[in-house]
Parts: structure tokens; C-alpha cells; sequence
């Protein structure tokens, strides 16, 4: 049994999934977020070397091997968990209290996915304007991304077509399939590590992400994205 500062309370048939790769620096703030609360913890590896998996397993998730890329590490984590809801979530993403009940609720709907409010833990005027600008995202173009988690019903993932083996924008990909209607929102964060932006600058971080997207849309494959993302030239 896990120890941690999360919620207590077992939510049956709850299986968080969480896709890793070289994530031991935020994994164990994400699982102590989780408490005690899932049915399970499936963390898919994608080949880590700094210890992910013994953190993980440490801690009382199940790991499972998997072809690295963020979309082929989350199909094999869905086909390893064994209840009917599936909270998809990102390693450095925690989950902030309150998240248990909510996800309660959202449950009575097995008809709908639902996500959580983009938060980043910096104090930076810039990180409260990102997630204002997420905020509008999700609201005006229904287009939450990974790291606001998802949860959902294994029965509406395998009807919108499940998770494509994408090196990334399988959420945007997953999500669009969904839709709107079958998309809810809950008011509570997942509060997701700023490193990146700090590193990057919030600026060039968020116009590469928009490039990225953009790029998706226009149709540009997965892989010449990746490179982007990564910050070498596509």
C-alpha cells in the first residue's frame, strides 16, 4: 500500500495509467498525489535507465514495457489495467486534493470523458497567463491536452477507435475523436511541472507547442513533429 499525502479512499474500478520514460525526478510526487484512491496504478515504461520502475514498483504500481513513444506507452498500459475506468495521466503531473471526489462524480457518466484544469507550479505572472490561455482552449476549441489527464470509460475508448501508437498528439488525436459533447470538465487542477517553460522560456515553449499543433492540423506526420518538439529542426 502506497503512503502518500493523496486521497484515502478506494475508488473502485479505477485504473490510472501514467506513461514514463527517464521520470524519477516527478514520478513519486504524482503517485503520492494518487494516495491510496485507484484500483491500480499501471505505469508503462518505455525503456527509463534512472530507476522509473523500481520507484514505481516501490510504490505499489504495476509497470508494464512498452515501445517507447507516449501513444504506443498508453495503448499498453490500457490493455494491462484491469478496471473499466481509465484515468490517463502524465508523470509530472500531480493531481491536486479534492480530485477523488470529483472523479467520483464524473464516473456516473460513463458516456463522457472528462479532464482537469491545467495548473503549473511556478509562481511566474507568465504561468498564470498560460493557464488562463489553456483554459480558453479547452473551452472555446474543446482541445485539452495530456497533461490535464483524462478520464474515461473503457467501453467510449473503444468506441471513438482507442489510442493511436503516435510519437505524440495522441491526446489532441484521442480527444478530437471524442468530441465535444462527450467531453466534460472538472474544476479541480492537475498541476503540472513548469521546468520546461522555466528552461525554454514561456514564450518560445508555448509558440513551439501552437507550431506543433498547427503543424498536426495542416497534416505534417507524427515523427517530423517530434522533431520540433524536441527543439531540432523539422
Amino acid at each position: 500500500m502506497r503512503i502518500g499525502a493523496g486521497e484515502r479512499s478506494v475508488i473502485e474500478g479505477l485504473s490510472v495509467v501514467i506513461p514514463t520514460l527517464d521520470a524519477a525526478a516527478s514520478l513519486r510526487g504524482t503517485l503520492d498525489a494518487l494516495g491510496d484512491a485507484p484500483g491500480e496504478v499501471v505505469v508503462a515504461d518505455g525503456g527509463s535507465r534512472d530507476g522509473t520502475a523500481e520507484i514505481a514498483r516501490g510504490l505499489g504500481a504495476r509497470v508494464v514495457m512498452a515501445p517507447r513513444g507516449r501513444g504506443a506507452q498508453l495503448s499498453a498500459g490500457v490493455a494491462a489495467a484491469r478496471g473499466p475506468w481509465l484515468l490517463l495521466l502524465h508523470a509530472d503531473t500531480r493531481l491536486a486534493p479534492g480530485w477523488g471526489d470529483a472523479v467520483r462524480a464524473a464516473m456516473r457518466d460513463p458516456g463522457r470523458a472528462a479532464f482537469f484544469r491545467f495548473a503549473l507550479d511556478h509562481a511566474a505572472p507568465a504561468a498564470r497567463r498560460l493557464e488562463r490561455a489553456v483554459a480558453w482552449r479547452c473551452r472555446v476549441l474543446a482541445l485539452p491536452y495530456g497533461d490535464q489527464g483524462l478520464l474515461i470509460h473503457q467501453d467510449l475508448l473503444d468506441a471513438a477507435g482507442g489510442i493511436a501508437p503516435l510519437p505524440l498528439m495522441e491526446d489532441v488525436d484521442l480527444v478530437r475523436r471524442i468530441g465535444r459533447a462527450r467531453l466534460a470538465a472538472l474544476d479541480v487542477a492537475a498541476v503540472t511541472s513548469a521546468e520546461r517553460w522555466r528552461r525554454e522560456g514561456y514564450l518560445r515553449r508555448s509558440a513551439r507547442n501552437l507550431a506543433c499543433l498547427s503543424l498536426w492540423f495542416l497534416g505534417l506526420k507524427p515523427e517530423r513533429i517530434l522533431r520540433l518538439y524536441r527543439g531540432r529542426a523539422a
